[in-house]
């Protein structure tokens, strides 16, 4: 491969590693609760983004059930860390019991439906997810309802732990930020989102997920040559939904509560959906971006919106325009113009482009 063809990939991976150093460093960075609660949604959904990619961007299989999936990890540690009480135990064996539900699922839609058209089998996820939806909100006396589960998380994260103390026993701060249970939260959720994150990256790269991106570009091609189309395509949803669970778990311990509308809301799906495009298909590092422009978008837009229409108060009709009320409708609108301008997505795009260079 020429210099000139890895411009585009280069840059790319160059934005990501800000964006990790960023994360990396953001209790510190930014300070206040609300920028924190991002940076955490941002290395959840970077990991779902990037295992719904494993299916749709790699496989070429379209799935709604992926906030199932998402939602039977974090009610696993919900219930347990309800029942049983703060500690390491129930997060594990919640983590451990999502995981295993998650792939009875995926097993038995994978197997009763993967031989169908890509239409039908998305229609079926769909129905699944519904299924799942409707239960979690009825069955209140497991998972709350539509109230949800409110619980403690393990002691490590709570405020008021003490993580790093001088001599006097007053907790340790560095730049503003205290070594606290908050501090910890947070980075325990970074931890788990990058190892994830690296071990697709790592299957991606692998000859298996070669495999994949042969049965997405031509299954009947890779099914003559000799490969078992069914048995490789049930295998990436059973991994995907995994590290879906898996995030759902690290989610719940964060959040401390878990309901429909945080866990198993169609609404995620879509937001999943929508950063799959703006990233890029097929590339882990679409996952990134997309997860990033997306969750900020939905945080900081109002704001941003508010600032300029007092910012261009006198002037006809844009302070309207501006109005924070509108920010889906321009949410909307910028989520038009970059499918536009980036057909394969930022990241897609700016590869293609760079290898053309």
């Amino acid at each position: 491969m020429s210099n000139k063809s890895t411009t585009g990939a280069l840059a790319i991976k160059g934005i990501v590693a800000l964006i990790g150093a960023l994360l990396l460093f953001a209790p510190f960075l930014f300070q206040d609760v609300r920028s924190l609660e991002v940076a955490a949604r941002i290395c959840i959904f970077i990991v779902l983004v990037a295992s719904f990619d494993l299916l749709i961007g790699y496989t070429g299989i379209v799935s709604f059930a992926h906030t199932m999936f998402f939602g039977f990890g974090a009610y696993g540690a919900a219930i347990l860390l309800k029942e049983m009480g703060p500690g390491w135990t129930p997060v594990i064996l919640g983590g451990l019991a999502g995981v295993a539900v998650s792939l009875v699922f995926a097993v038995a839609i994978g197997l009763l439906s993967l031989r169908v058209k890509a239409i039908f089998f998305a229609m079926i996820t769909l129905a699944a997810a519904s299924v799942v939806l409707v239960l979690a909100s009825q069955l209140s006396q497991f998972t709350g309802g539509e109230d949800g589960i409110t619980y403690r998380a393990p002691d490590l994260f709570k405020p008021a732990t003490k993580i790093f103390t001088d001599a006097d026993g007053k907790v340790l701060s560095l730049w503003g930020v205290k070594f606290n249970g908050k501090l910890a939260a947070y980075y325990f959720v970074f931890a788990c989102s990058l190892v994830l994150f690296l071990l697709m990256l790592r299957f991606v790269a692998s000859p298996l997920g070669t495999v994949l991106k042969a049965i997405r570009e031509n299954e009947a091609r890779a099914e003559a040559i000799g490969y078992k189309v069914v048995a490789y395509r049930t295998f990436i949803f059973c991994l995907s939904a995994t590290i879906a669970s898996l995030a759902g778990t690290v989610y719940a311990v964060w959040l401390k509560y878990t309901g429909p509308d945080t866990s198993l809301s169609f609404a995620i799906m879509i937001d999943i959906l929508l950063m799959v495009v703006i990233g890029g298909m097929g590339t882990m590092w679409g996952a990134v971006i997309g997860a990033v422009l997306m969750v900020v978008a939905q945080y900081y837009l109002r704001d941003l919106m508010g600032v300029a229409s007092e910012a261009l108060t006198g002037v006809p009709l844009l302070p309207e325009l501006l109005a924070p009320d509108r920010w889906l409708f321009w949410l909307g609108l910028i989520f038009i113009l970059l499918v536009y301008f980036f057909p394969k997505g930022i990241a897609g795009t700016a590869m293609e482009k760079g290898a053309r260079a």
